[in-house]
């Protein structure tokens, strides 16, 4: 329900559930969430792990509530009287009516304009490629001397010469003291870091100091520390507070290490590894050189028994020539025979496949007697057939048809008459006979 849209004359009547829901949606949807800045008071933390405490200033003040779920993230226990910022949503708690921020987080008063300087410092810094693992210097496998720059009241000094006396007690150490914390140790660090790169006297330099707030670490987000890091020509390893703690010192430097003391143990090497690796290597190179002799031995054994006297390589030699000359003499002889037997074969095919020239002639003779009969036999025999053709061509000839005594009458158009009905009387035709035609009129016709 929305009461603020009723209309002037409207009677709605409003319960108070009703009302504080619509008031708690109407401020939820008014305000996003945001920063306050003020004075925790009255801090008091439940078994159920939720915090209920007041922010005031000079002139209000406003309840808060900050659940489990959302302080557990903290690595830091807010107090009485401390100045805060607190990322909240404003609300209203329905069954009280009263007013108070729902709170996301909880950070000391200004560290958002340090996180922010942060966060642009690191920003610049990495776009002039200050981050890239390609300008980083590699660090020696087997430094000479290790230079270590901190404050010499430091926790983490001890830290780190007891890891390094632990790992190698032989290994020189160069200590830089300079302050790591408070007004001006951001100079005093660039001045030790610029020191060790003039003297030039170490392989490795380890920047570190134990852990502490942004504000104890601040030093180390300088950018005047940054770009001595940068500049040093000799290898840094950052060593800054503890494994959660990052600075603009760890990204710019050659390595980075989660404490003090890790980052001893990434400027040597560990002595007993060392032996280890070294009596491991030895154990390697000895059975090497063993194995090494064995086969030599081994190979000199097999070179003796392939070692014989010259006489007997020359008899060996000898006895080889023999026989290779008996499967010389053998091969020759059945070379020889394979080549007799095909000889005889392509005689023996050659005679077979050649031709006798008096037999053909014979057969020649012969087949011309064969054909002289055969020719005058069939021209007898069309001669005979030419005989009766024309026997029945003259049969079939009309003109002796005509010298028996018929005659041929043709129309006036040159068709031959064969029917009365062809004809008129009065009409002209002409009448061929063996010998000769005349002309003739129709006087009379019948059937």
């Amino acid at each position: 329900m929305n009461f603020l849209h009723e209309t002037e004359g409207s009677r709605a009547v409003l319960s108070v559930s009703e009302l504080n829901h619509s008031a708690k949606e109407l401020l939820e949807h008014a305000l996003p969430l945001l920063w306050v800045c003020g004075e925790i008071s009255n801090l008091k933390c439940y078994n159920s792990g939720h915090w209920y405490f007041s922010l005031k200033d000079a002139n209000a003040q406003v309840r808060c509530v900050m659940f489990r779920h959302k302080n557990q993230y903290l690595d830091w226990q807010p107090k009485d009287g401390i100045q805060v910022e607190v990322r909240a949503l404003v609300t209203l708690y329905e069954a009280r009516g009263d007013f108070q921020l729902s709170v996301e987080t909880v950070r000391r008063a200004g560290l958002g304009a340090l996180f922010e300087a942060f966060g642009q410092l690191k920003a610049k810094l990495e776009n002039e490629g200050l981050f890239e693992s390609a300008r980083k210097k590699l660090l020696p496998p087997f430094p000479q001397q290790i230079g270590i720059i901190t404050s010499p009241a430091a926790a983490a000094l001890h830290d780190v010469l007891s890891t390094l006396q632990r790992r190698m007690p032989s290994l020189p150490v160069v200590i830089y003291p300079t302050p790591v914390q408070g007004d001006g140790a951001a100079l005093k660090i660039v001045e030790a870091i610029q020191t060790a790169a003039a003297r030039a006297e170490c392989a490795v330099l380890i920047l570190c100091r134990g852990g502490g707030s942004i504000e104890d670490l601040w030093a180390f987000n300088e950018e005047i520390v940054a770009r001595a890091i940068a500049a040093c020509s000799i290898p840094i390893i950052c060593g800054v507070g503890h494994e959660t703690d990052f600075t603009i010192a760890d990204f710019v430097a050659d390595a980075r290490a989660p404490t003090p003391t890790g980052a001893a143990q990434l400027a040597c090497p560990e002595r007993e590894e060392l032996l280890q690796r070294a009596a491991n290597l030895c154990g390697r190179m000895q059975r090497m050189m063993q194995r090494g002799i064995e086969s030599r031995m081994q190979e000199t054994d097999i070179l003796a028994r392939r070692l014989v006297h010259p006489g007997e390589q020359i008899r060996n030699q000898l006895i080889h020539l023999q026989h290779l000359r008996e499967r010389l003499a053998g091969a020759w002889l059945r070379y020889s025979e394979s080549r007799h037997w095909h000889l005889r074969e392509l005689s023996q095919r050659f005679a077979a496949a050649r031709p006798d020239i008096s037999r053909l002639i014979e057969q020649q003779h012969e087949l011309g007697v064969r054909l002289r009969r055969a020719v005058a036999h069939r021209n007898e025999t069309l001669a005979m057939i030419l005989q009766r053709q024309q026997a029945h061509l003259a049969h079939l000839n009309p003109q002796s048809v005509l010298e028996r005594g018929y005659s041929i009458a043709y129309a006036a158009d040159g068709a031959i008459l064969r029917n009365s009905d062809q004809v008129s009387i009065g009409d002209n035709i002409r009448v061929t006979f063996a010998t000769g035609w005349s002309k003739a009129s129709v006087s009379e016709k019948g059937k």
